[in-house]
């Protein structure tokens, strides 16, 4: 459950105060291993609703459409959370921010059980979890990213992205067979258990800051801790009205906006239903979900990897370009068993999933610079309004059409658009990284 900054020295890195005394320490090797540590991000604890979509159905005949709404409302405001998120890691750090997150999704997901009415569902699955898990979404990873490492910035996003990947293997079959065997509750009580389990170790483990343990960012000098900047909410403000007042915010918000519909608004929150829909067992469905993860961890370290040698934009028209086509033959694929066909398009969306994370932070960072972080949780939660509204609407759609089909081809039009939204994002040019040991 937990993911560990890799700091080290690069070749000809300055050394911190500390690392003085340490000097035989080899680059790259974790030598913030005994004192940072960061939580498998909240995929992890999202995994769960797609799973409790037939079961509340049947328990308490709410509509398909009031539990994609609840999961909506969760969606959005992971992603609306993001960007302030991020300004209040600046200002009171990221161990209490952290702590606290997985601390609301707790308490909401236990509560949960306690639940009666629809509205109940989306307070507590909506509202708290949805807080709790945007305080530690992927503009944590950009803070992380942009304190701790000046090289290897592509692949490290891609690592620590990957991580969110490493819980939805875990959760989502354990989850998937709870609610099989026992029910709906005792999954929930699981997630929120598991939240709490991961709070002291937060608590204790996790640093701020390089130089709270008196190291340099990997790849760069050793700088001192900077002042706690106060103001949170209106400099995220200000950093969103001065993005949009340029066309590149716009295109990658409204690329990664198609990216969220086509993930966790889509395959996340109704692929389970729809396959269960063709007669496969509830089980095999999450597990295949649970393969989505394993290939998810290849792909996007790779992406990131790639990000660090290859021009972002085209990255992200590739990833985007051929998502859209698998889309449009995933309703053929659909079957009561897993046949080959449904295998390749399962490792292959896996290695696409989230794959898109690490150039659209790079361009992020490239076009705002020291507001990177706050840029991409806006860009992030661009991400989530499209997945919250493809949660919704693929619900009411299988209410309306009795199927999801319509769904799947509209989000691989969608993906089209994105590859060419992707593709004209203009160039900056930026200075070359320092080069680390190859």
């Amino acid at each position: 459950m937990s993911f560990r900054p890799l700091v080290g020295k690069a070749p000809g890195q300055e050394a911190g105060p500390r690392d003085r005394d340490h000097r035989q320490r080899g680059p790259g090797q974790p030598s913030s291993a005994r004192r940072g540590a960061q939580p498998s991000p909240p995929p992890a604890f999202n995994s769960l609703p797609g799973l409790l979509i037939d079961p509340l159905h049947r328990e308490f005949g709410w509509s398909r459409g009031e539990i994609g709404l609840a999961v909506s409302i969760d969606m959005a405001l992971y992603g609306l959370t993001a960007p302030f998120a991020a300004a209040l890691m600046d200002r009171f750090g990221i161990r209490r921010v952290v702590a606290s997150a997985l601390t609301m999704v707790a308490t909401g997901a236990i509560a949960s059980v306690w639940m009666t009415a629809s509205w109940q569902l989306m307070l507590y699955w909506g509202l708290l979890v949805g807080l709790g898990t945007g305080s530690m979404a992927m503009a944590f990873a950009a803070t992380v990213t942009n304190r701790w490492f000046v090289a290897r910035r592509g692949l490290v996003t891609g690592i620590l992205t990957a991580a969110g990947a490493s819980g939805q293997l875990v959760f989502l079959p354990l989850c998937a067979w709870i609610v099989d065997r026992h029910g709906w509750e005792p999954a929930s009580v699981t997630v929120g258990l598991a939240a709490l389990v991961v709070v002291p170790f937060v608590w204790l483990l996790m640093r701020d800051h390089p130089a709270d343990v008196g190291l340099a960012p990997y790849g760069g000098t050793y700088v001192a801790k900077p002042a706690p900047a106060r103001g949170a909410a209106r400099r995220t403000v200000r950093v969103l009205v001065d993005a949009a007042r340029t066309g590149p915010f716009w295109l990658l918000a409204g690329a990664f906006a198609i990216c969220g519909a086509s993930t966790n608004g889509l395959i996340r929150t109704h692929f389970v239903p729809s396959a269960h829909d063709h007669h496969m067992p509830i089980t095999v469905a999450a597990s295949l979900l649970a393969v989505i993860g394993v290939f998810d961890v290849i792909g996007t370290i790779f992406s990131g990897w790639l990000t660090d040698r290859f021009d972002a934009r085209r990255l992200l028209a590739v990833y985007y370009a051929l998502r859209g086509i698998s889309l449009l033959f995933l309703p053929m694929l659909m079957a009561p068993d897993v046949r080959p066909p449904m295998v390749f398009f399962i490792v292959f969306y896996g290695l696409d999933w989230v794959a898109t994370v690490p150039p659209t932070l790079a361009l992020c960072r490239e076009q705002y610079g020291d507001d990177s972080a706050i840029v991409f949780g806006w860009v992030l939660a661009s991400h989530q309004v499209g997945a919250a509204v493809v949660a919704f609407l693929g619900g009411v759609a299988r209410d309306v059409f009795g199927s999801y089909d319509v769904v799947w081809y509209a989000a691989g039009a969608l993906c089209a658009m994105a590859a060419l939204m992707s593709l004209v994002i203009r160039r900056v040019p930026v200075p070359k990284e320092p080069a680390v040991g190859r």
